[in-house]
C-alpha cells in the first residue's frame, strides 16, 4: 500500500535527542493547521465536520479541536466514553454490532447512533423506545454499502466482496427505513475527491426516492482533505450541491485528515550486523508500535532518508521482538549505522499510537506535545512496566 503522506515539515529542525526513546512526537502547530483546512470545508460548504476517534484519539488535544471541528465520531461504548469526558460538540457512535449490555449508555452519550444492519436496529427497537421515554434525544443512522469499490487494498475497502460493513443498497427497502434518521457511509482510504464523487454517483439512483424522508447524510472517513494536493474548491461546490439537492445535514469524519503528517516516532538503532544485506534491531517496532507497516501492509517514510542516488547501502530495520516478521523497511540512513543513533519514522501521529501494544514486553512509545511554532515541548504520558503488567492478569 502507498501511501501519500510523509512531508517532514518543522520535523525537520527537531532535535530527537530532546525526548526518551521510543516516543511519539505530535506538533500542535501543524495539528491545528490540519483543523483549520477541515474548519474551512465546512464554512464554506455549510457541512458539519466530525473527528475519528478510531485514528487519533490524543485526548490531551481535545479542547484544540473543539475550537475547530463539530465533536467526534467513536466506534464503540468505550470511545463513547472518552469523547463525552474530554471532547467537546456532538458525539456519532457506529459499531458494526453493539453487545446489549453497552446499548443504554450508548444511547444515552452519544447524538447520532448508527447501525450496521436493519436487523440490529430492530432488535435495539426497546432499548430506542425506553431510552425516548427517559428524555434522551438521539437520532437513529444506518450504515449502508455503496457496492462500488474505490479501495486499493481490498481487505481496506467496505465495498469489497462479501464485506461485513454496512448493508447492501441493493437489499434496502422501506419498512428498513422505518425509524431511521440519516444513512451512513464510509467506503475510502486515503483518498482525494474523485473516489468520493464517483461514489456518490452510484448511490444516488438507490436512495434518491427516500431522501426527502432523512435528515442528514453521513460520507464517513478516508477523505486525505489536508493533504496538499487534495480538490479542497471541488469538494466544497460539490457538498453544496449535494446539501442543496437533498436538503439533508451533511456529515463527513475524518480521521486521518486530522493528524496528517502532525506526528513522528523517534526510535534508536539498538544493534547492527550483516546477513546478506546490513541489519538494524531497533527499540521501534513494527508489530508493536506500527502494526500497520505489516497488516496494510506499507513502508513508513523516516525522516532525512537519503536518496537512491547517494549511493548509500540501505539498511533493513527490525524491532527488538522475537517475531521474525518485525520487520519495518529497508531505508539509505542518513546517520552512520551504529548503535546508538537516533531516527524517527514520519506521519505516526494516526492509527499506530492507537494501535500500539506490548507483546514480548516491548516497551511503549511515550507521548510527547512539540509547538513548532512556540517551541514548546511537553511529555504528555509515559509508559513503565505497569503498563504491561495491568493488561495481563
Amino acid at each position: 500500500m502507498e501511501t501519500r503522506a510523509g512531508d517532514p515539515g518543522a520535523f525537520a529542525r527537531f532535535d530527537l535527542t530532546l525526548v526518551d526513546s521510543p516516543a511519539f512526537v505530535v506538533d500542535a502547530a501543524k495539528l491545528r493547521d490540519n483543523l483549520r483546512v477541515l474548519a474551512d470545508i465546512r464554512d464554506r460548504a455549510g457541512i458539519k465536520v466530525l473527528s475519528a476517534l478510531k485514528a487519533f484519539s490524543m485526548w490531551s488535544v481535545a479542547p484544540t479541536i473543539g475550537e475547530y471541528l463539530d465533536g467526534v465520531c467513536t466506534s464503540g461504548l468505550w470511545e463513547a466514553l472518552l469523547a463525552a469526558e474530554h471532547y467537546d460538540g456532538e458525539i456519532a457512535t457506529y459499531c458494526a454490532a453493539y453487545k446489549d449490555e453497552d446499548m443504554e449508555e450508548i444511547l444515552r452519550l452519544s447524538d447520532h447512533v448508527i447501525f450496521n444492519t436493519p436487523m440490529q436496529h430492530e432488535r435495539f427497537k426497546e432499548y430506542i423506545e425506553l431510552a425516548r421515554n427517559r428524555g434522551e434525544s438521539f437520532d437513529v443512522g444506518l450504515r449502508i454499502n455503496p457496492m462500488h469499490a474505490e479501495g486499493e487494498v481490498p481487505r481496506y475497502d467496505p465495498c469489497a466482496p462479501h464485506s461485513r460493513l454496512g448493508f447492501p443498497i441493493d437489499q434496502v427497502t422501506e419498512e428498513h427505513l422505518e425509524g431511521i434518521d440519516g444513512l451512513h457511509f464510509h467506503t475510502l482510504c486515503e483518498q482525494d475527491f474523485e473516489p468520493l464523487k464517483r461514489t456518490w454517483e452510484s448511490l444516488l439512483p438507490w436512495i434518491e426516492g427516500v431522501i426527502p424522508d432523512l435528515k442528514w447524510l453521513n460520507f464517513g472517513g478516508g477523505h486525505h482533505i489536508t493533504r496538499s494536493d487534495y480538490q479542497r474548491d471541488e469538494l466544497v461546490r460539490f457538498l453544496i450541491d449535494v446539501r442543496d439537492m437533498t436538503g439533508c445535514e451533511i456529515y463527513m469524519e475524518p480521521g486521518e485528515a486530522v493528524a496528517l503528517d502532525a506526528g513522528i516516532l523517534v526510535g534508536t538503532l539498538l544493534d547492527t550486523h550483516w546477513n546478506g544485506m546490513p541489519l538494524g534491531i531497533t527499540d521501534v517496532s513494527a508489530t508493536c508500535h506500527m502494526p500497520d507497516v505489516i497488516e496494510a501492509p506499507y513502508r513508513p517514510a523516516m525522516l532525512g532518508e537519503l536518496p537512491e542516488e547517494s549511493g548509500v547501502e540501505p539498511v533493513r530495520l527490525g524491532g527488538p521482538s522475537c517475531l521474525a516478521g518485525d520487520v519495518i523497511g529497508d531505508y539509505r540512513l542518513p546517520f552512520k549505522p551504529e548503535p546508538g543513533a537516533r531516527f524517527a519514522f514520519l506521519d505516526q501521529a494516526h492509527y499506530s499510537m492507537v494501535k500500539t501494544n506490548t507483546f514480548n514486553g516491548v516497551p511503549l512509545p511515550s507521548i510527547w506535545l512539540w509547538d513548532s511554532e512556540t517551541g514548546m515541548l511537553e511529555k504528555i504520558k509515559g509508559f513503565g512496566y505497569d503498563a504491561f503488567r495491568d493488561r495481563l492478569s
